[in-house]
């Protein structure tokens, strides 16, 4: 049975991954701020701290044995205009989003470099790529967050260690208030695919990455209606 480590499967996207897998026969361990009752290992973790990150993964090793598979999901989002955004907020969304990928690297790949084997999917963002309005702390986060994806995925792909990114655009989730603008109708009916994407297709993307022999090194594939092409 495969080994998955998904963090932010609490909720949203990171829930739709874990259930997935866990479908597909993985057993799943959770590194989230929230309940994950549908994985198999549930460790209340914040993905910025990087001690508790690695005594989680340490603890899911002694468990299953192995990683195979690592999802990097775990988020924090707020709106806040550029010119507001104060220290304490820029610090923390740098530390959940870059630091959070650096910390699971850094815990997971040494046994996967030593198996010469394993799988890394970072959850990114549309606003990574394209930039967004009134959250410049979360879009230049995730974008250095990417940064730091390819730049891992040229060191350990000699190694047989292949590290991708899924950006999702407007989804589903309930980081997508009600009122947003994103679900507002004029703006869908205005996507190139006229809807805003599930929970469901970003994490079938998600476990193609992990599951299918497909050579993807270093990617970000987006699942964004056609939002930043």
């Amino acid at each position: 049975m495969p080994v998955a480590v998904v963090t932010g499967a609490g909720s949203g996207i990171g829930a739709a991954i874990a259930a997935l897998l866990k479908q597909r026969g993985w057993a799943v361990a959770s590194i989230s701020r929230e309940p994950a009752p549908q994985t198999d290992l549930w460790l209340t973790i914040d993905v910025a701290d990087e001690s508790a990150v690695t005594e989680a993964v340490t603890r899911i090793l002694d468990t299953y044995g192995r990683i195979d598979a690592a999802v990097i999901c775990a988020g924090h989002y707020e709106e806040t205009p550029a010119l507001d955004i104060d220290q304490q907020s820029w610090e923390r969304m740098l530390r959940v989003h870059v630091g959070g990928f650096a910390h699971v690297c850094r815990a997971v790949l040494p046994g996967m470099r030593d198996r010469r084997a394993g799988r890394i999917v970072g959850i990114a963002s549309e606003r990574a790529i394209g930039g967004g309005s009134n959250d410049a702390h979360y879009a230049s986060a995730k974008a250095a967050a990417l940064s730091l994806m390819r730049s891992v995925a040229v060191e350990v792909a000699p190694d047989g260690v292949l590290v991708n990114a899924v950006a999702p655009g407007p989804c589903d989730t309930p980081l997508l208030p009600p009122d947003s603008w994103e679900r507002a109708e004029e703006f869908v009916h205005a996507l190139p695919a006229g809807r805003i994407a599930s929970t469901g297709e970003v994490a079938e993307l998600v476990r193609a990455l992990l599951e299918e022999d497909l050579f993807v090194c270093g990617e970000v594939l987006s699942v964004n209606s056609g939002t930043v092409i």
